[in-house]
């Protein structure tokens, strides 16, 4: 299996049980009177699960999103690619041309 969907993988392992962890800190705390709705109501479960999935799927893309530009090598431990540096801009003269008479009015 390639490097890289073995990163995107794990990462989406590591979104998913942030995401768990996430929901149930909101049901534990019952932020908004969560944990009250969902319990209440027999399609309550949906609820949770529609939590779950939808903010795992954020936190998954957070997570992979985070690990790119790292360039880690899980196996070894140590980066693979060094950081290349930014030539940064100097300003540069441009010549323009000015003109001698002044505009016609009217």
């Amino acid at each position: 299996m390639p490097h890289l969907v073995r990163v995107y993988i794990r990462q989406v392992i590591i979104g998913f049980c942030l995401s768990a962890v996430f929901v149930t800190g909101l049901l534990a705390l019952n932020v908004a009177n969560l944990w009250h709705l969902v319990t209440s109501d027999s399609a309550g479960w949906i609820a949770v699960l529609m939590l779950w999935v939808f903010n795992g799927i954020v936190f998954a893309g957070v997570q992979f999103a985070l690990a790119l530009p790292s360039g880690r090598d899980d196996d070894s431990g140590r980066g693979r690619r060094r950081m290349i540096p930014v030539m940064l801009a100097e300003p540069v003269r441009v010549p323009v041309p000015v003109r001698s008479e002044s505009p016609r009015r009217g």
